[in-house]
Parts: C-alpha cells; sequence; structure tokens
C-alpha cells in the first residue's frame, strides 16, 4: 500500500458496516478519515465526524463543499422503505447528492467504493440461483443496488478515478441503532428468552432451519473493501465478500444456544417484529436487573431484518472466488465470528 496520506469520506459511518470501515481504516497509518451520517459523531485520532442529511441536496453541498482533500469515498449509507420500489428514490439520491458534492471540489478523488449485496442477484425476491456469480445477469427492476452501480459506470466514464463494487451476505458486527443487525437480533432474542424462562426457538419459516446460508463479518469486510478501493486489478470491478464458509441454522442455533446457557426446542414459526413488539417493558427491567448499559430498545432491535433472513427458505450462497483470485485471501470461521460478536456485546454490557 502506498504510503502517500489517504482521505477517506466513509458515508454511513454509523451503521454496521461504515462503523466497522471507520475503526479498520483509523487503525492503518496512511489514512485520515471522515464519517458521515445523520446522527454525527465525536472526533477521535484521525478521524471526524460530519452530521448531514444526505437526502437533502442542498444540505450536503453545504457540509461538503469543503471536503477538498478526499481521495476515497466509501459509501455505505442506506434508508429503509416499505417497498422494493420505494427504495430506489431516496438510496440512489443520497448517493448521487454526495457525489455531486465532492467530486468537483476533490480534484485528487481516486476511487468510490459502493456496497451492495445479494440483492443484486435477487436473493431477497425468492430462490435464486446459486452460487451466485458477480457477472450474472441482473433482475427485474426495482433494484437500487443495480440503478446506483449504474449510476457510477455512467459517471466513471472518462475520469481519473476508479469504482469497485462490495456484496456481502448478511453483515455481522456492532452497530445500534441498525436497521440491519442481524447478530444483534438473536442476542436480544436469546437474553429476553433466558429471562423468561424459555428455550431458543429458530422463529423462522419452515425449511428456513436447513438451508444452506452464509454470512460476512464486518471486519473482514472492512479489509476487503479498502483492498478493493487500493488495489489497481480492482478497478471498476465488483467482489462477492463472504466468510468463506456454508452453514445450516440446523446446526448453528444450538451452538449459538450453549452460548447463552440455554436449550434448544424445535423451530416455531413466528414474526418476531409481532411477537417482540410488546417487550420494551421487559427488556427495560432487564437491563435494569443486569445493569446494562441504557439504550432504547428500538436500537437494539431490528425485528423486522430478523424475520426477512429467518424467511429464506433457500439456499443463499455466492461465489467468492473471484475476490480471491483479484488477491484477497482471508477467511472468517462464521461460528466463531457469532460467539465473538456476542462476547463482544456482554463486554459493552448491552446484553446479560
Amino acid at each position: 500500500m502506498s504510503t502517500q496520506k489517504k482521505v477517506a469520506l466513509v458515508v454511513g459511518a454509523q451503521g454496521v458496516i461504515g462503523r466497522n470501515l471507520v475503526d479498520h481504516l483509523a487503525t492503518l497509518g496512511d489514512w485520515d478519515v471522515i464519517g458521515l451520517s445523520r446522527r454525527g459523531g465525536a472526533p477521535s485520532g484521525r478521524v471526524r465526524h460530519v452530521a448531514v442529511d444526505l437526502l437533502d441536496r442542498t444540505h450536503c453541498r453545504e457540509k461538503l463543499s469543503g471536503l477538498t482533500q478526499v481521495t476515497h469515498i466509501f459509501y455505505a449509507a442506506y434508508q429503509d422503505r416499505p417497498t422494493w420500489a420505494e427504495l430506489v428514490p431516496p438510496n440512489l439520491a443520497m448517493l448521487v447528492n454526495v457525489v455531486d458534492a465532492v467530486e468537483p471540489v476533490a480534484r485528487g478523488l481516486r476511487h468510490i467504493s459502493l456496497m451492495q449485496g445479494y440483492k443484486v442477484y435477487g436473493a431477497h425476491l425468492g430462490p435464486f440461483k446459486t452460487p451466485a456469480r458477480e457477472n450474472d445477469p441482473h433482475h427485474m427492476p426495482p433494484e437500487f443496488n443495480i440503478d446506483q452501480q449504474a449510476f457510477l459506470e455512467e459517471r466513471q466514464k472518462g475520469k481519473g478515478w476508479s469504482w469497485s463494487a462490495l456484496r456481502p451476505s448478511v453483515v455481522c458486527g456492532f452497530a445500534l441503532g441498525n436497521p440491519m443487525n442481524l447478530a444483534m437480533v438473536i442476542a436480544v432474542y436469546a437474553a429476553i428468552s433466558k429471562e423468561l424462562g424459555l428455550p431458543l426457538r429458530f422463529p423462522g419459516k419452515p425449511g428456513a432451519y436447513d438451508k444452506l446460508i452464509e454470512m460476512t463479518d464486518a471486519g473482514l469486510l472492512a479489509r476487503a473493501t479498502v483492498w478493493a478501493a487500493t488495489d489497481e486489478r480492482c478497478a471498476n470491478q465488483a467482489f462477492n465478500i463472504n466468510n468463506g464458509d456454508l452453514f445450516r441454522w440446523n446446526e448453528m442455533w444450538p451452538k449459538i444456544a450453549r452460548f447463552f446457557d440455554l436449550e434448544v426446542a424445535p423451530p416455531l414459526p413466528m414474526s418476531l417484529d409481532v411477537i417482540m413488539a410488546d417487550k420494551e417493558p421487559l427488556w427495560n427491567a432487564l437491563a435494569e436487573k443486569h445493569g446494562l448499559e441504557r439504550h432504547p430498545y428500538k436500537d437494539v432491535s431490528s425485528w423486522r431484518f430478523g424475520d426477512f433472513v429467518f424467511a429464506w427458505d433457500y439456499d443463499v450462497i455466492a461465489d467468492g472466488s473471484k475476490a480471491r483470485r483479484f488477491g484477497f485471501h482471508e477467511f472468517v470461521d462464521s461460528e466463531e465470528m457469532f460467539l465473538r460478536i456476542f462476547a463482544d456485546l456482554r463486554r459493552r454490557r448491552i446484553i446479560p
């Protein structure tokens, strides 16, 4: 890696992906980091934060017009909406607003990294061709990930910067107030089950318990993202990034239950978004009882996302060999990842 100073603009810096990317960049000696989010954050070392409404084009220009030293944009922002079609306008607009504000003033811009996912392959729609590969044909729109990439491909023509697209599976790591945090879903579900004296039941669809699935560790993804943004071989390429192993919930679930000293009972299909809606008083009492850090219930629960993932009654896997062929060889054991994250949540006093 070059020793020349690089300036990273991490868009979506408080999410599970962006937060871990900021933390990783902060450990590297030749990066300064600017994090963008709605909430902002306190500066630390070579990291500073900017609070900005990415949907407000004027606000973006006002807040970002001074970021003339940015060399790399890492885009990991996301706005949730009720339908696939409604996801497109805000998620495309945020990317366009950032690029429109920064590209004209950042004369040394070298790379724009786009965070995607298996939605590119239609994984959210139903059984899809597996293992998915980066050159698979797109599916019928709407799909904001595809629109975002098309925007970057067109914008990059004739420019001195390049782009890359990272396609992780379900990303697991530490973050609060994030709508897509499966590890937190499982941890809070297990803690409440234990408090109620219940076994840990898999709540997903019939059939989801024994299908193949894979995960992406947030730390692994951060390292792969920086690699793809700084290795010239990766210019204008997309990469599937996953841990490198596959599992079935029927094997992983008992190992998770063991961590929480829980028994496992047969799966029982139920919507976590519905069944956990009344558990806020219980969670607050549990936090008081165990001396946990006080975080709003909504910030430690992502029940809709849990329902989404646990409804996959088909294999959800993608071929990660392209990244290896291009030079990224890291991998993570998914069982170790879950247990490490749960232990970290305990250390942070997020869960008992």
